[in-house]
């Protein structure tokens, strides 16, 4: 591998490259991403090696493993080149049918995606609903990169935008550059990157860092660690160029340790760059020096927070400090620190390449370029959705995730993660951006989104939340520290059925504390979950604390399972799936259910036949009297149920 000394060289390595590759040959790309991998992708590219010595096709069809292309829920998935072929929730056996089909030049239909609602099934993976309503600028290149391979990211023009900012660009072309494209912190402040960086450059100091933020936290959340994953060289290329830009030596990754493939993929990747020279010292001859370090953080959920974050870096417990002075400023060891998330770091090389006006042609007047979601709950289609800021929260939905499974209807969407707000089905036309979501109680955020159905109780949406925030908070502030522990004891009793009159009013009090007196951001964003619940659904609160009745129907202590007596056909089968035996009766006899033994897991809900529909939920009322055992003994149909069962 040899090093690259100049902006032409580098072009001659790219131009070799593809001049050795034949666009033409079929190339099977499988999804080797985390999610992938727990489904059994590893095992699928192992089969296609086989297979394919097997058949003698080695030589005529390439495969590769690569990052996630973001359809989570159908993985794992493949894409076949140059025809774009897509099939979902492929298993090793499906190999040999696929490669003989490649051979015959025909389509495996059986593992087509086939749509939810029209029932279609579409060939290729532009032809999926999920993928055609996106704008993947940062996710598209995913399932085409080996991720182990800088020359499949040298191929697609990888470390061209390095190169131009280098032999093109003054620094302060580059800070230009990307102020002009009004990118903003995909991390969750969504602060003007530009500005950052330039408060950074002219900062008095002869040191100064640059940091990548992929301390990614949220529930359900997994976009930076996708393209961590998936593409790192295009967050290390981004991450040079800020370097170059603000003046620094030296850079950091700071990556959760429950990413051990992120972190694998990356320390991989500065290796092959240093050994290119597009990392180290004297990059392109340039004499600019950056080198990049990985560092593994512990899991605490307020080091996604910047000053924490770096407090960690430095070897400390990671804890808040007061922001008096701003961490571009005085930041990692009191020296001016650039710190910005995954995502943000790899649209750099794109501003760069492509200009701030092609950047600026997606998204709202405040909000510009796209953004990655991590779209999760009661949903179609989850997975990872690139869209440009400002489309609707309804086209997300509905477009792209596929609408509500089970004929459910949507009642909710939370966005921002565990900090964020959950917006109603009023709002579903609400346009995607950070002030957008900022004014209807809710936040962008890291890019969470977890959608809920009509079955989900607000309440306890809001202690769930509390919960992990409670948790996750450092106890360096009493705002925080005690302030959500009260709010999360209050939520806890109003879900048991123990709310009493004024503790709503208690729990917006403290809220307005934490929000205004917690030290970070974490503190003072903790009660955005309890706020747009009670702004949008206050009349769930009031229901639980005056009614002790959980609208929902999932509050466990405000909930019982009633066997109707008019329906019930004895067909025994809640009886035999109870865990706790709560189930009265046996052939021939009406079914109750025992109170006093029944946990309302819901079991027998769940095994009733649809046909019978006997088993109720029911919430605020009394629970029927059981009728006497003399009178349970079916009549209608002489046990219909029970014969049918035998």
């Amino acid at each position: 591998m040899a090093r690259i000394n100049s902006s032409a060289e580098l072009e001659q390595v790219r131009a070799a490259i593809l001049s050795a590759r034949d666009p033409n040959k079929p190339c099977i790309s499988i999804c080797a991403g985390a999610g992938c991998v727990a489904s059994g992708a590893s095992e699928v590219i192992a089969a296609f090696k086989e297979e394919l010595v097997k058949q003698n096709m080695d030589a005529d069809i390439d495969t590769k493993g690569t990052g996630c292309p973001g359809f989570c829920e159908r993985g794992p998935i493949l894409v076949i080149y140059p025809d774009e072929i897509c099939y979902v929730q492929v298993q090793p056996e499906d190999v040999p049918e696929i490669v003989s089909s490649l051979i015959e030049k025909r389509v495996v239909e059986r593992l087509l995606f086939t749509d939810a609602v029209t029932n279609e099934k579409a060939v290729h993976e532009y032809d999926i609903p999920f993928y055609k309503n996106q704008e993947r600028i940062i996710l598209g290149n995913n399932i085409k990169i080996d991720f182990k391979s800088i020359e499949d990211y040298l191929a697609i023009g990888g470390y061209s935008a390095l190169s131009k900012s280098l032999f093109q660009m003054s620094e302060k072309d580059v800070l230009e550059e990307v102020k002009k494209s009004k990118l903003r912190g995909r991390g969750g402040a969504g602060f003007p990157t530009g500005s950052k960086w330039e408060g950074s450059s002219k900062a008095p100091s002869d040191i100064r860092y640059v940091i990548v933020n992929a301390d990614e936290g949220d529930p359900g959340a997994f976009m930076d660690r996708a393209v961590l994953e998936g593409n790192p060289h295009s967050v290390l290329e981004g991450l040079a160029i800020g370097a170059y830009a603000v003046g620094a030596c030296e850079g950091y990754i700071y990556v959760r340790q429950e990413y051990p493939l992120a972190v694998e993929n990356v320390n991989h990747a500065i290796k092959q760059a240093e050994e290119y020279g597009l990392l180290g010292d004297n990059i392109f001859g340039t004499g600019f020096n950056f080198k990049v370090k990985v560092h593994m953080g512990a899991g605490a959920f307020v080091c996604g927070e910047s000053t924490a974050l770096m407090t960690a870096l430095e070897g400390r417990p990671g804890e808040p400090r007061p922001k008096y002075v701003r961490s571009n400023i005085k930041g990692l060891w009191q020296r001016p620190s650039v710190l910005n998330n995954v995502e943000t770091w790899a649209n750099v090389p794109l501003i760069i390449n492509k200009g701030a006006d092609w950047f600026t042609q997606y998204g709202t007047e405040t909000s510009k370029g796209t953004k990655i979601f991590s779209l999760v709950g009661k949903i179609n289609n989850t997975g990872l959705v690139e869209v440009p800021m400002g489309v609707t929260l309804r086209d997300i939905v509905f477009k792209i995730g596929g609408g509500i499974p089970g004929g459910k209807k949507f009642k909710a969407i939370q966005t921002g993660g565990p900090s964020g707000g959950c917006i109603p089905e009023s709002m579903l036309d609400l346009e995607v951006g950070f002030d957008e979501l900022t004014k209807v109680g809710s936040m962008m955020g890291s890019g969470g989104m977890i959608v809920m159905d009509d079955e989900t109780c607000m309440v306890d949406v809001a202690r769930y939340f509390l919960d992990f925030l409670t948790d996750e908070s450092c106890g360096k502030c009493v705002p925080c520290r005690e302030g959500i522990r009260q709010m999360l004891k209050t939520l806890t009793n109003i879900t048991k059925g123990k709310g009493k009159e004024g503790d709503i009013e208690l729990l917006e009090e403290l809220a307005e504390t934490a929000v205004e007196a917690a030290l970070c951001a974490l503190g003072k964003s903790a009660p955005n979950p309890f706020l747009s619940t009670l702004k949008y659904f206050r009349d769930e609160y009031e229901a639980h604390v005056y009614e002790k009745r959980c609208p929902a129907m999932t509050c466990k202590e405000l909930i019982a399972f009633h066997i109707d007596p008019t329906l019930c056909q004895a067909c025994m089968v809640c009886g035999r799936k109870c865990p706790t035996g709560a189930i009265i009766g046996g052939k021939n006899m009406i079914h109750v259910v025992d109170q006093e033994k029944c946990t309302k897991c819901g079991t027998c809900f769940e095994v009733c036949p649809p046909r019978f529909r006997a088993v109720k939920k029911i919430s605020g009322e009394p629970v029927p009297p059981p009728i006497p055992e003399e009178q349970r003994v079916i009549v209608r149909g002489k046990g219909k149920g029970a014969e049918e069962n035998e």
